[in-house]
């Protein structure tokens, strides 16, 4: 499987872009398709995830209410909608799939820039 993240690019405070994050290879719904970001000079941390068959969806404190997380069972496409982007939430942002049982994450995008200017 191979992930191919997109949507980044300059944005303005308040405004919106939308992540997709597609797999080459079979994406099941029962995997953990989550999505992680990395600022300059800090540690890539969690933003949002989903378990499709299950329902569970799950957000970092600091996007809820603003970040969706959603899943295309059709495209194989993971998608994240972001809204009222702040500069804080400037980042290069990955997805990643973890199948179920696995200890660590199994697949990883490239990485797509996300900048918010203030």
């Amino acid at each position: 499987v191979q992930l191919q993240a997109s949507g980044g690019g300059l944005v303005q405070a308040g405004g919106s872009l939308r992540l997709s994050c597609v797999a080459s290879g079979r994406i099941f719904s029962t995997y953990d398709m989550d999505w992680f970001r990395q600022a300059p000079g800090k540690e890539r941390e969690f933003v949002a995830g989903i378990v499709w068959n299950r329902g569970d969806i799950y957000y970092a404190d600091s996007v809820k209410s603003r970040f969706t997380v959603s899943f295309d069972n059709v495209k194989n496409t993971v998608y994240l909608q972001m809204n009222s982007l702040r500069p804080e939430d400037t980042a290069v942002y990955y997805c990643a799939v973890k199948v179920p049982r696995s200890p660590k994450y199994d697949y990883w995008g490239q990485g797509t820039q996300v900048t918010v200017s203030s």
